[in-house]
Formats: C-alpha cells, structure tokens, sequence
C-alpha cells in the first residue's frame, strides 16, 4: 500500500495527489461561499428595499382610499341635493298644472 493516495481526475490516465487537491477544493469552495455571501446579502438588500416600497405603497392607498372616501361622501351630497331640486321642480309643474 502506497503512503500517498490518489485521486482519479476526468481521464483515467490523469492523476493528482490528494495534497494536490484540497488546497484546489478549499479555494473552489472559498469561491462558492464567498459568492453566496454576496448573493445573500445583495437578497437581503433587495428584501429590504421591497419591505420600504411596500409601506410606502401602503401608506399611498390609505390616502387613496381616504381621498375617495370623501370623494363619495361628496358626491352622495350632491347627488341628494339634484334629487331634491328635482323632486321640487316636479312638484312646481303638478302643482302649476292642477291650477
């Protein structure tokens, strides 16, 4: 039994010493973490840009619904007034036609 291992690489032929290959497999995943770790923490940026837009977002359709709550409170106004006037408008002709 030989005191060094070996590792096949992609050909048969082709060999590496195990020392040989764990500084490449710890710098492979040095690499491979470090890009997680700015893949995470590019996420974590973006997750709390989207938690930002959202309240704001939120805080826009509050107002929303408060302008057209309004809005429609106004216009039921209005709309009472018109049937109003109407209604005494029709009232005034029955009345000036049974005359």
């Amino acid at each position: 039994m030989e005191s060094k291992e070996m590792i096949a690489a992609s050909a048969p032929s082709e060999t590496l010493e195990l020392s040989e290959v764990d500084p490449q497999l710890s710098a492979l995943l040095y690499d491979v973490s470090q890009q997680v770790e700015i893949a995470m923490h590019s996420m974590l940026k973006m997750a709390s840009e989207i938690s930002e837009s959202t309240g704001e977002i939120m805080e826009e359709m509050e107002k929303c619904k408060e302008f057209v709550s309004v809005k429609n409170t106004m216009l039921e106004e209005e709309k009472d007034k018109f049937q109003k006037a109407a209604i005494a408008v029709i009232e005034m002709l029955n009345g000036s036609e049974s005359m």
